[in-house]
């Protein structure tokens, strides 16, 4: 160890730790270590550099709380969720998406049909489509998990101080026999992702929008199948070609569609003025 340099250091490193061979630990820890070491050497990086990533980390945690991961968020905005959704859709199942910073999972369960607006302002949307293996064939039983922004672009969740519920625009369906879902909420607005923390400062400092495409979060799950994290976007709206945190696949755009008197329409609580149709598939395990 007393002739370690910045070139040796490295390999001192991965040999401190005792790790299965092997292992998919060993490999993600070398890798991981290979390739900071070889950051830091390449960028040449200073210790003022250096104690600002640790800074911007430190404040990245000091602002997170069990409804906001600022973790969660940098990631987004990096393309790493993006690039983690994509390595990880397998079978032909419905492309991932982000996960995004406000997903609580404890959200109320409603009848199809129900309504998640409850008398927002704002277009009610009619959401239905069916859930599908990578055969073709209906999953019955399905579990929907969605959540999203309202019509001005804020998730309730945010504006718990201000008496929102944060468990509003939130809600869990399962699918009927035929693995149909439906169901009406508030059609959702453009937004900037938090921008009051460090990622707030790191896209000021990149010179980068913070706009996120109009959105609905989904988490479908079914027993037997890989579950899928998503997103649905809508055609020909604003932020669709540069979303702030690259959720968007042409795969997850659908279309918006005014109601007509003559559309036969599923069973909701509350009348839509607009519909869209989406089909998930899911992967079997393994």
């Amino acid at each position: 160890m007393r002739d370690i340099n910045q070139f040796t250091i490295t390999e001192a490193v991965k040999q401190s730790f005792k790790t299965e061979e092997g292992s998919r630990l060993k490999f993600l820890l070398e890798s991981f270590i290979e390739h900071l070491h070889d950051y830091t050497r390449e960028v040449n990086l200073t210790h003022e550099e250096w104690m600002g990533i640790l800074m911007f980390l430190y404040d990245c945690g000091k602002i997170s709380t069990p409804e906001r991961h600022e973790f969660i968020l940098l990631s987004d905005v990096l393309g790493f969720s993006a690039l983690v959704d994509m390595i990880n859709t397998r079978g032909g199942a419905t492309e991932g998406s982000n996960l995004g910073p406000f997903y609580l999972d404890d959200a109320p369960r409603f009848a199809l049909g129900g309504d998640l607006g409850k008398g927002r302002d704002g277009a009610v949307l009619l959401v239905q489509g069916q859930v599908r293996d990578s055969l073709g064939n209906p999953i019955a039983g399905a579990v929907i998990d969605t959540w999203q922004a309202d019509s001005a672009g804020t998730y309730p969740i945010q504006e718990q101080a201000s008496g929102q519920d944060k468990f509003d625009l939130r809600g869990v369906f399962t699918t009927d026999a035929d693995g149909k879902y439906w169901y009406t909420t508030v059609l959702p607005k453009p937004y900037t992702v938090p921008y009051d923390g460090p990622v707030g400062r790191l896209l000021r400092a990149g010179n980068r929008h913070a706009w996120r495409a109009s959105h609905l979060h989904y988490i479908v799950r079914a027993q037997g199948y890989r579950a899928i994290t998503t997103e649905l976007f809508f055609e020909n709206t604003d932020y669709i070609d540069n979303d702030a945190v690259f959720g968007v696949r042409r795969s997850l755009i659908t279309k918006l569609e005014p109601v007509k008197k003559t559309d036969t329409l599923p069973p909701t609580d509350v009348a839509p003025n607009a519909r869209c149709t989406f089909d998930f598939v899911l992967a079997p395990e393994g």
